[in-house]
């Protein structure tokens, strides 16, 4: 249990770390109602100096010392419900906590949205490529390069392009060999829809990435992956999405590589040398 493993550590936790664990052994229920912030006012020590107690006792977070004390006791944690706003007088736990629900359950939602069907056959188009282009600008951009070095970096022949004339000219050359993933939250976004449907003339396998699956870019496509947003304060359209989008990438990414596991296994054997050449540490051993 976890006051007992308190218990246990509180004679080598400094004089800081001991103070906070002498008020969770002394009433541990009221942590509940507790803020890390609280609980460091409330030993004369910090919200940092709580947050090392928890990692000093073999936990992640304060969150997780709640927890762990609440199974302990033999109920549920009350969380305290988080919104998506973040004002200027929040502290960092609640940035954090807002932060972290969301991606959460954006995360959840696309989970339990992502058509598997849809999926599978996506990954099966891109396991057989001749080539694959990813299309996405601004924020998606980011993204397409992810999936780009992804997919490369298991043998899949991808290039991602987020400047529209070259992905047009690319999508122009394609061929029924091949494949497209087009990136795009709105769904709706013109840079990525013209090489889009370019590809899908040219016979290629279309495959869009939306949070919308009645936008033309979604329309356009053979196949629809539907991505969920975790908009916050600070983060709408993709940038909330972001989380959503990359996990559908890494299901790709992961059924593509056991696909083709002889292909993903060699490639990811023949390129691990490079990591290990261009670590700093293994520079210093030599």
């Amino acid at each position: 249990m976890i006051t007992d493993l308190i218990h246990s550590e509180l004679p080598r936790l400094t004089v800081s770390l001991r103070k906070v664990g002498e008020l969770v052994l002394a009433d541990p229920g009221a942590l509940a109602q507790m803020s890390a912030a609280d609980l460091g006012r409330r030993t004369g020590t910090s919200q940092a100096t709580v947050t090392r107690f928890c990692q000093a006792v073999g936990l992640d977070s304060y969150q997780g010392l709640l927890l762990e004390l609440a199974k302990e006791q033999g109920q549920v944690p009350q969380e305290r419900p988080l919104g998506p706003d973040i004002g200027p007088g929040d502290d960092l736990e609640h940035v954090i906590a807002v932060i972290a629900h969301a991606d959460l359950q954006a995360l959840r939602g696309t989970r339990d949205r992502l058509d598997r069907a849809a999926l599978e056959r996506a990954a099966q188009s891109l396991a057989k490529a001749r080539r694959i282009d990813v299309y996405g600008v601004g924020t998606s951009g980011v993204l397409a390069r992810e999936a780009e070095s992804r997919l490369f970096n298991i043998g899949c022949p991808a290039r991602g392009w987020t400047e529209v004339h070259a992905a047009e000219t690319s999508a122009s050359l394609l061929t029924p060999a091949d494949t497209v993933i087009a990136l795009s939250h709105s769904g709706s976004t013109r840079e990525v829809l013209s090489p889009l449907q370019l590809a899908a003339e040219r016979g290629a396998t279309t495959i869009a990435i939306t949070g919308d699956p009645r936008s033309p870019v979604a329309r356009a496509a053979e196949i629809h992956l539907a991505s969920t947003s975790a908009e916050t304060s600070f983060r709408h359209g993709g940038f909330g999405a972001r989380h959503s989008v990359v996990f559908i990438i890494d299901c790709l990414y992961a059924r593509v590589a056991q696909l083709s596991y002889e292909r993903a296994t060699a490639s990811i054997t023949l390129t691990a040398h490079i990591r290990e050449e261009h670590s700093a540490r293994a520079r210093r051993r030599a």
